[in-house]
């Protein structure tokens, strides 16, 4: 394990690997702030959003679409700003969200206060049309499809299960649990699939990545330092890094390294991540 980034953000998460740009998006979700790293180099850069912000992902010629406090905005390349979806709701925000095959955005929600049934699931086409998923979630995580894109894995995290569905014409059906997360393990936050079909999770108050097959074994465990890793990616020069967000927050005494981006190198291999098509 290696620290990409050190830091101290309050929530890291979302990490992602933009293959055109060759650096990794991640976001402090309570800082407001859209981060980038290019490993090859060390450069950094920082965008402060106006609002919470859940996730960041890169769009199709540029630019990235990001999932804030009140709904679904994109910045263009050259630094732009414009709302695609907004849905303001007093207490909720923008969490995970993730670009399906089709090129549409798939974003969560939560209540602050993580309320069950208080956030929801929403597909985003590129032109801004939104379809419900799944209403009444608590608080929606992780999202992430498998290689031949037939099937789709979620994470409403204090079910303490990662669920899977059938994908079929970009919408999801038959959902089921997939994995569970004995009592005491944490909670499952993001995920992302790797090359094999494995899925790849934080355990949110667990210290630990776990690793389960397509059939829902789980395969491997990996003991972080932190005690809230967040989400993990894979990125850099062929897709073999694996790359782990962590959080601060609510920690009375956080490890020195929460908040900070960490590294596994060779970790694997990943899956290229499509850029949103809007």
């Amino acid at each position: 394990m290696e620290v990409a980034v050190r830091a101290t953000a309050e929530l890291g998460e979302g990490p992602v690997w933009d293959a055109d740009a060759e650096r990794l998006i991640w976001v402090d979700i309570l800082g407001s702030r859209v981060h980038t790293y290019d490993p090859v180099n060390g450069r950094r850069t920082v965008l402060a959003t106006e609002q919470h912000v859940g996730a960041a992902l890169p769009r199709t010629g540029g630019g990235l679409v990001v999932n804030l406090r009140d709904g679904v905005a994109r910045y263009g390349a050259d630094g732009s700003f414009a709302w695609l979806l907004r849905d303001p709701v007093p207490g909720r925000r923008g969490n995970d969200a993730a670009v399906a095959p089709d090129g549409s955005l798939w974003a969560g929600t939560m209540r602050y206060d993580e309320r069950d049934g208080g956030g929801h699931l929403v597909r985003v086409a590129p032109d801004g049309t939104a379809t419900g998923l799944f209403a009444s979630v608590s608080v929606s995580n992780g999202i992430g499809w498998s290689p031949d894109a037939t099937r789709v894995y979620y994470v409403d995290s204090p079910t303490r299960r990662i669920d899977v569905c059938d994908h079929v014409d970009g919408l999801p059906y038959n959902r089921r649990p997939f994995a569970e997360i004995e009592p005491g393990a944490g909670f499952p936050d993001g995920l992302t699939v790797d090359a094999e079909g494995c899925v790849w999770v934080a355990l949110w108050d667990g210290a630990q990545l776990r690793r389960y097959t397509p059939d829902g074994r789980l395969d491997r465990t990996l003991h972080l330092p932190v005690r809230r890793p967040t989400a993990c990616a894979f990125g850099g020069l062929g897709l073999r890094d694996l790359y782990i967000t962590t959080a601060r927050t609510g920690l009375d005494r956080p490890h020195p390294l929460s908040g900070s981006l960490l590294v596994l190198p060779d970790a694997g291999e990943g899956l290229r991540t499509p850029a949103f098509g809007g």
